[in-house]
């Protein structure tokens, strides 16, 4: 039987029978009404293919269908009367197929409030209606019949009807004309040749914006567009300024011009990820318009956002894997190729210090859990797919390919690329058709490198051993060799990395600055720097520096007490967030109590220079006092602690800095204690300059995040909620509304909002409400509210997991697991879970993962009980 879980196995045999020539997929949005649709909406295909051996039998992708009928050749698929009959599990099949074919499927689907397929909100602040489709990794089947897979490419021309007023968008650019039953008809020009998951439909009263792109390969028109509700907050400048950077750096390093005509860029209301590279109509996140005011980190990671899905326009819409088992290169090359072009085009030049310390941190969690991969991931089916788009594909990936670019050098690792793109243009490779093309401008034998980094799993910890001569001032380096570790504990690759290996010493002000540094090839587990011999033996000895490979870098004793004291005294920002992050690691791997890293998180934090770092590690030390660190310490001594150096840095920080917001949002995600309150509260009623923090403006989201602290802290409930939704009353309110409930502190609370996220059917809540009461849920200082959730916990999954399958159930499995109830019997109850091969193993992964940070958080607050001893 088929089912709606496509296998590789499945998808090459359909791609080995088929050629798709074209899709006409006209849908109507009005009911027939010429107004807008409520819970269905019509979908007419006709597809053009032609088959390989006629005769043969295969199927087409449609999902939540009611079929109005269904023609093959001339030949009707329904008997007389059965026009409705249709079986999500099986695809609709196809019979004696010809040499050429031609399939036209009429058919009602639903609109979705999940995020997947085309989803429908309706703005609380006016009460329009927005659509839009999300269709990675196959949900173009539930908008219209097709042969949902990447290496099937084709050409699509949509017509689609859509109430008067509405703008409505897709991959190319349509004429508009008045429909007979009432609204508009737009009908799109042709688009290239492309894959199912890339078209697109954005429809609705949206706000745009116009502008354009031009250079010698020609003119690029350009738009923005959002809720009319959001268009007052649309730095419209800001964002044609970064994208018009993002064209010129990828026409000047990429060789061939951008393909695909007109470029949008719309912000979207309860998107479930980031964004999404629809060849030509980029959808966003909308939180990425700024409402209120944030620091300048959420504009890099805004921008890195913006890069990341114009490089799939090349690397992925251009050229497009063939299956899904290179997942990992399409994303990890739109990782890597955005943080270099933010570096060399855009005012983020220390980007890759925020890849060190974000896109890093996560692959090192994600490589060291039960769940680790390859890079390169034998990707089965599509469950497997989708539970991949993880730490290891985005962020592991993009660093091994920074490895590669310092092995091979980035002159010939771009011309490979550009000789893969002008190859490659308009159909589907493999990992293998890249490296080739690396191997042929690099002149180096690629295929053993490969090998080490992609087709294994595990980090090699890399640490120095400094033999020294002399004694006192006049100490030297005698030998300093790199020690590399197998990748995974006892076990694993020895892999080659190119590094550097940097020596800091202080300077006559006391600032740690690099005296000397040496960049070689490590191949083995030990590896003399000869170029090193004969250096005064420094304060700091930094392996990875400049952070050109994927490792754990363990620091010897000299240098960790140099760390633990004085890191902020590194003058270097890209050092110093190594040194956070080697900092960090040592705390996951319990082998630095968490009380020292919060002591020198609120020691050093308020001196970092780079706000992103800084917002990093204040959300690392939360998690080190939630996780890590003894409960008991943490509830009579760490956060009360941490939480006053966090009032005490938001006062001296510069009056409306980004610092200032930084310090003040990380101790409303603190448990406060009464002075706190009382701040808090005279900040939320008389304002910054009563509360003691001049120059810091209280703007809506500021206001959502100190009363949702208040509230946490039992200081305010329902009614200040609403008085302030009241005020809000907007679909980010609704959010922000929705964690605070959740964030009330009683056990009736915690029931409520456990009821409204496993609601399913007509009453289900959207994707967005369902993730913003998961925020409030578990809250620090809130465990023992939590109890009963953890019994019910598995109860719980698994029925949401029959009802509202995929990224939706996925969230609510990680978001209401136990991960408070850090004790060994919670870890034997869920390892008997993991090892029951009758629950989905796409829940059982996360309950896996789940088990495993648990696990790593009873070693972690051993240790720490141990420092008070």
């Amino acid at each position: 039987m088929r089912s709606l879980n496509l296998t590789r196995a499945d998808a090459a045999a359909r791609s080995d029978l088929l050629s798709v020539e074209s899709y006409d997929v006209e849908i109507d949005l009005t009911d027939g009404s010429g107004g807008p649709g409520t819970g269905t909406f019509r979908s007419r295909t006709v597809v053009r293919f032609s088959c390989a051996r006629p005769g043969a039998e295969t199927f087409i992708d449609l999902r939540s269908a009611v079929i109005r009928s269904a023609v093959l050749n001339g030949r009707e698929l329904f008997p007389a009367g059965e026009e409705n009959r249709y079986d999500d599990e099986e695809g609709l099949t196809l019979p004696d197929l010809q040499e050429s074919n031609e399939l036209v499927v009429d058919a009602d689907l639903a609109y979705t409030t999940t995020g997947e397929g085309l989803h429908r909100m309706v703005d609380p602040a006016d009460g329009e209606v927005y659509l839009y489709s999300q269709f990675e990794t196959a949900d173009a089947k539930r908008v219209f019949a097709c042969f949902d897979q990447p290496d099937l490419k084709a050409r699509y021309t949509l017509t689609v009807t859509a109430p008067e007023k509405w703008v409505v968008v897709a991959n190319t650019l349509a004429e508009e004309s008045p429909a007979e039953g009432g609204g508009v008809v737009h009908r799109f020009a042709p688009t290239e040749i492309m894959s199912t998951y890339l078209v697109a439909l954005i429809a609705g009263p949206y706000h745009v914006v116009e502008d354009a792109y031009t250079d010698e390969h020609g003119t690029i028109p350009l738009r923005l567009l959002c809720r009319a509700s959001l268009a007052e907050y649309l730095d419209a400048d800001r964002l044609f300024a970064e994208t018009k950077e993002g064209f010129g750096f990828y026409h000047r390093e990429f060789g061939l011009p951008y393909a695909f005509g007109k470029y949008d860029q719309i912000f979207v209301p309860e998107f479930n990820a980031g964004a999404m590279e629809n060849a030509g109509a980029v959808t966003f996140l909308e939180d990425y318009v700024f409402r209120s005011r944030v620091t300048g980190y959420r504009y890099e990671r805004r921008n890195e956002t913006i890069l990341h899905e114009m490089a799939h326009m090349w690397f992925g819409d251009l050229v497009t894997m063939r299956w899904w088992d290179d997942l990992w290169l399409n994303e990890s090359f739109a990782t890597f190729a955005s943080v270099l072009a933010q570096v060399d085009a855009t005012q983020y030049t220390e980007a890759w210090t925020t890849f060190a310390n974000v896109e890093k941190s996560w692959a090192y969690r994600q490589d060291q859990l039960p769940s680790t991969h390859p890079v390169a991931a034998d990707m089965t089916d599509l469950e497997t797919v989708e539970a991949n788009f993880d730490g290891i594909t985005y962020a592991k990936g993009a660093s091994v390919l920074k490895q590669l670019v310092a092995y091979v050098g980035r002159e010939p690792f771009l011309a490979g690329l550009r000789a893969y793109f002008a190859e490659h243009a308009f159909g589907n490779a493999e990992f293998d058709d890249l490296l080739s093309a690396l191997e042929e401008s690099s002149g180096r034998d690629l295929s053993g490198w490969a090998d080490q980094w992609l087709r294994t799993t595990g980090i090699n910890p890399i640490s120095v051993d400094v033999a020294v001569s002399g004694s006192g001032a006049g100490a030297r380096i005698s030998e300093l060799t790199v020690v590399q570790g197998p990748a995974a504990p006892g076990a694993g690759e020895l892999r080659t990395h190119r590094l550097g290996v940097g020596l800091y010493n202080r300077d006559d002000s006391g600032a740690l600055v690099r005296t000397a540094r040496a960049e070689l090839d490590v191949t083995g587990e030990r590896t003399v720097v000869a170029d090193l011999a004969g250096q005064p033996v420094p304060d700091l000895v930094l392996p990875n520096d400049e952070d050109l490979t994927y490792c754990s870098v363990r620091l010897d004793e000299r240098s960790l007490a140099t760390v633990l004291d004085s890191l902020e005294n590194i003058v270097d920002p890209l050092a110093r967030t190594l040194c956070w992050s080697a900092l960090w690691e040592m705390t996951r791997e319990a082998r630095l109590p968490a009380r020292r890293f919060v002591e020198v998180v609120s020691r050093a934090v308020p001196r970092e220079s780079q706000i992103g770092v800084v917002q990093r590690v204040l959300t690392q030390a939360q998690t080190a006092l939630a996780r890590y660190a003894d409960p008991d310490w943490a509830a009579a001594t760490g956060w009360a602690t941490f939480s006053g150096a966090m009032l005490a840095a938001a006062r001296d920080a510069e009056p409306g800095s980004d610092h200032q917001l930084a310090f003040l949002t990380a101790l409303c995600a603190c448990p406060i204690g009464i002075d706190q309150q009382r701040v808090l509260g005279t900040l939320l009623d008389a304002g910054a300059e009563d509360a003691g923090l001049p120059g810091l403006v209280v703007d809506t989201d500021l206001r959502w995040t100190v009363l949702t602290a208040l509230v946490a802290a039992g200081v305010e409930g329902v009614d200040r909620i609403d008085a302030e939704l009241a005020a809000d009353d907007t679909a980010g309110g609704a959010r922000r509304a929705a964690t605070a409930r959740a964030a009330r502190p009683s056990v009736a609370a915690k029931e409520e909002a456990e009821e409204l996220i496993l609601t399913t059917g007509a009453d289900a809540p959207t994707n967005a409400i369902v993730r913003a009461t998961l925020l409030g849920l578990d809250l620090p200082g809130h465990e023992h509210l939590l109890t009963g959730l953890c019994e019910r916990y598995l109860d719980d999954v698994t029925a949401l997991w029959k009802a509202r399958p995929g990224d939706l159930a996925q969230t609510v499995a990680e978001g209401i697991f136990p991960s408070w109830a850090v004790d060994g019997e919670t870890v034997e109850r869920f390892e008997q879970v993991i090892a029951d091969e009758s629950r989905p193993s796409s829940l059982r992964r996360i309950i896996a993962e789940q088990t495993a940070d648990m696990t790593r958080a009873l070693k972690a607050r051993a240790v720490d009980a141990a420092e008070a001893d």
